[in-house]
């Protein structure tokens, strides 16, 4: 039992991900900001899952060239179910473009760079695997003595 604990109190000490939700529709045709400008303002890193939210459309991940191209006919990844998580596995960049035709040219396309997971907590409080060590050298000497 107490190696589950040890396991579990490690794994949960350099697991760090956050989810980021996203209404994925066209722009309206006087916005002032784009997909581009909020995915901007965020910092991706691995492991991080955009949820897509949309009606009566689709999300593509394509290559650059489909990016700038508005191009949907080899997308990397696809899904037209209406709420659609993504977890980005690598640093770098993605892109992503709406699948209904007219949509991407519109507007409805994004570019979010992701950075090698870096997070780190700021919490005082001392690292679980510090504490494992010190529940386990604890529970040696106990034992010894």
């Amino acid at each position: 039992m107490f190696f589950w604990l040890v396991t579990f109190l490690m794994i949960s000490d350099s697991v760090s991900s956050l989810e980021y939700k996203l209404h994925w529709e066209v722009p309206p045709a006087n916005a002032s900001t784009t997909f581009n400008d909020w995915a901007s303002n965020k910092r991706f890193q691995v492991g991080d899952i955009i949820r897509f939210k949309y009606k009566k459309d689709s999300v593509m991940q394509v290559t650059m060239e489909g990016y700038k191209q508005c191009n949907s006919s080899h997308p990397r990844f696809y899904s037209n179910t209406g709420k659609t998580g993504f977890m980005f596995d690598h640093s770098v960049p993605y892109y992503f473009i709406s699948g209904t035709s007219g949509h991407c040219e519109k507007g409805q396309k994004m570019i979010i760079e992701v950075i090698s997971n870096d997070r780190t907590t700021t919490s005082s409080a001392p690292p679980a695997t510090m504490v494992v060590w010190f529940c386990f050298f604890s529970f040696t000497l106990y034992l010894v003595a």
